[in-house]
């Protein structure tokens, strides 16, 4: 479905649900999409760990109304330039993790890797939940994967 990126970007729950129009990109929209959450990763990076949590799980509720409401409205179950779905995906990978460039570089290519490849249970999910909270929870899983590697890795080296 061909989506207006005027239309897109007057309507609050739709710039949103695209990450502020990162979602239109013709190509990789949901890497688009994680680019998009660095800028405000780093900034929920200076809160407290429990700030830091409640801002990423009141995303992710919020997140089941925005993605819903934007698939219902598009007429496309998860279209691809539905990208809110990764910023909060893309922070819940981040929580807790070390600062540094290459540690961003490490959480960003984990996270699309298990956005992407969606092992299991990620792409049952993906497949059979067909609502906001469908479109949210495979890349909840992918960032508690991608998280869970990071954490790994950070306390082996």
């Amino acid at each position: 479905m061909t989506v207006s990126p005027t239309a897109i970007l007057k309507n609050p729950i739709h710039c949103l649900a695209f990450g502020f129009g990162s979602g239109l990109a013709p190509k990789a929209p949901g890497t688009f999409g994680t680019l998009m959450a660095i800028p405000l990763y780093l900034l929920l990076a200076q809160s407290s760990l429990l700030v830091y949590a409640a801002i990423v799980f009141a995303a992710f509720i919020i997140g089941i109304f925005l993605c819903g409401k934007t698939a219902d409205d598009l007429g496309v179950h998860d279209h691809p330039g539905i990208v809110w779905d990764e910023f909060v995906g893309f922070w819940i990978t981040m929580f807790a993790a070390p600062a540094g460039f290459l540690w961003l570089l490490a959480g960003f290519a984990l996270f699309r890797l298990f956005d992407i490849w969606k092992p299991w249970p990620i792409k049952i999910l993906d497949n059979k939940i067909e609502t906001g909270f469908g479109i949210m929870i495979d890349d909840v899983l992918a960032g508690i994967y991608a998280l869970a590697i990071l954490q790994i890795v950070a306390r082996v080296i």
